[in-house]
């Protein structure tokens, strides 16, 4: 989506210790999410950037890889290296089976 200079990798890929990075918003967060991400709201990222690992593998998701692709974009241009693009976003982590849960005690879906 982004071409060669955005790195990607995709649900199936992700390595179990990395640094899920969740930055749809918080009614989407809430609705349905990776139940090992971390939540930080794409508009939120540059007042936050201490909270994002430069240490370990940082996986960037967003519902479709759009938002996250700017975000790794924009951490890349930061001196970020370790980090990566979801292709195809929450949706394709769904899809391909992947575990997504609630916050609300509702059934998981993702928006």
């Amino acid at each position: 989506m982004f071409g060669p200079q955005i790195p990607s990798v995709t649900p199936g890929q992700v390595d179990p210790a990395a640094y899920l990075l969740d930055v749809r918003e918080p009614d989407e967060w809430t609705a349905g999410h990776a139940p090992q991400a971390h939540h930080l709201p794409m508009m939120e990222v540059p007042a936050r950037l201490a909270e994002i690992p430069t240490d370990a593998e940082v996986v960037v998701v967003c519902r479709s890889g759009g938002r996250s692709g700017q975000v790794v974009n924009y951490l890349m241009g930061n001196g970020w290296d370790n980090v990566r693009n979801l292709d195809g976003g929450m949706k394709a982590w769904e899809s391909e089976g992947r575990e997504v849960v609630s916050e609300n005690g509702q059934p998981a879906r993702v928006l």
